[in-house]
C-alpha cells in the first residue's frame, strides 16, 4: 500500500470516527431534552366569559419559556372563533370544546385552570375527564353546586341584564367593560378591544355535576379580593373550611379580576406551586 493510500485510509477512518460520534452526540442531545421535557407539565387554561384563549399568552409565554406544553383553547364563538356566535352555542357546547382538545391531544395528569366563567366549564369537563386531571385550579371563578346557572350567581348588575336578554329573546350579551373588572389601566383599552359578546344559553343553563371534581386529588381556589364578588368570596370561605383545597388571595394592588392580565408573573408562581 502507498503513503498516499495510506493517509486516504487513515483520514477516512477518522472522518467515519467524527460522524459516528457526531450521531451519539445528537442521541444524547434528543435524550436530553426529551428527559426535560417529560418533567414539564401540561396546562389547559380556561378562559372567562367574552375573552378568549388571547387573555392567557402573558401567562402562555412564562410556562412554556420554563419547559411547560400549554393549551390556551377559544370556546365557540368566542375571540377568535367569534364568528361562529349564535343561539345554538349552549353550556354543553363550551365544555365539549375543552373536553375534546384534551381527547384529541391525548392530554394526562394535566394542570386544569378556569377562570370566572371558566369555573363552571372546568366543573363540567372534570364530570367527563376527571382522570386525565391531576390539578384542578379556580381563578377568581365559580364553583358552582348540582343544578346551578351562572346567571343564578352572578353580580346583581349582571344577573339583570342577562335576564333582560332573556325576555328580549336575544342570544348574546355585549361585553362588560373591563373597568369594572378592575383590569389595570393600561391594558384596559387592549382588554376592551378583544372581548367579544358572549353565548347568553352558556349563563342560563343548569350544571349536572355528580361530585367528579370534588375527587380530583389536587384542588385549588385563587381569589384577587380587588375585584367585588360576594358568590367568589363565599367560594374561598368555603374552600379554606375544606382540607382537601388550597386557597390563596392575591393582595388588591397585585390584581383585579384578570389575573392572568394584570399580574401573570405571581399567578405563575401559583399554577407551579400546586401543579
Amino acid at each position: 500500500m502507498t503513503n498516499g493510500q495510506t493517509r486516504r485510509t487513515a483520514l477516512g477512518a477518522m472522518a467515519a470516527g467524527v460522524g459516528m460520534a457526531g450521531v451519539g452526540l445528537m442521541a444524547m442531545t434528543d435524550q436530553t431534552t426529551a428527559q426535560a421535557q417529560t418533567g414539564g407539565k401540561t396546562f389547559v387554561l380556561v378562559h372567562g366569559a367574552w375573552h378568549g384563549g388571547w387573555c392567557w399568552r402573558r401567562v402562555s409565554d412564562l410556562l412554556e419559556k420554563k419547559g411547560h406544553k400549554v393549551f390556551a383553547p377559544t370556546m365557540t364563538g368566542l375571540g377568535e372563533r367569534s364568528h361562529l356566535i349564535g343561539g345554538k352555542i349552549d353550556l354543553a357546547t363550551h365544555v365539549t370544546d375543552i373536553v375534546n382538545v384534551i381527547k384529541w391531544e391525548n392530554l394526562n395528569d394535566i394542570v386544569l385552570v378556569g377562570h370566572s366563567y371558566g369555573g363552571v366549564i372546568i366543573s363540567g369537563v372534570a364530570e367527563q375527564m376527571r382522570d386525565a386531571i391531576g390539578s384542578i385550579v379556580f381563578l377568581d371563578a365559580f364553583v358552582p353546586a348540582n343544578g346551578d346557572t351562572l346567571a343564578a350567581k352572578a353580580s346583581q348588575p349582571v344577573r339583570e341584564a342577562i335576564a333582560g336578554l332573556v325576555e328580549k329573546g336575544e342570544t348574546a350579551m355585549k361585553p362588560v367593560p373591563a373597568a369594572v373588572f378592575w383590569v389595570n389601566e393600561k391594558d384596559r383599552a387592549w382588554v376592551d378591544a378583544m372581548c367579544t359578546p358572549h353565548p347568553v344559553a352558556t349563563l342560563t343553563d343548569k350544571i349536572t355535576l355528580t361530585g367528579a371534581r370534588e375527587r380530583i386529588a389536587k384542588k385549588t381556589y385563587i381569589r384577587a379580593p380587588r375585584y367585588p364578588q360576594p358568590t367568589f368570596d363565599a367560594a374561598l370561605a368555603k374552600c379554606k373550611t375544606d382540607p382537601t383545597w388550597k386557597t390563596f388571595e392575591l393582595k388588591a394592588s397585585e390584581s383585579g379580576h384578570d389575573v392572568m392580565v394584570d399580574a401573570p408573573g405571581r399567578l405563575v408562581e401559583i399554577l407551579l406551586q400546586v401543579a
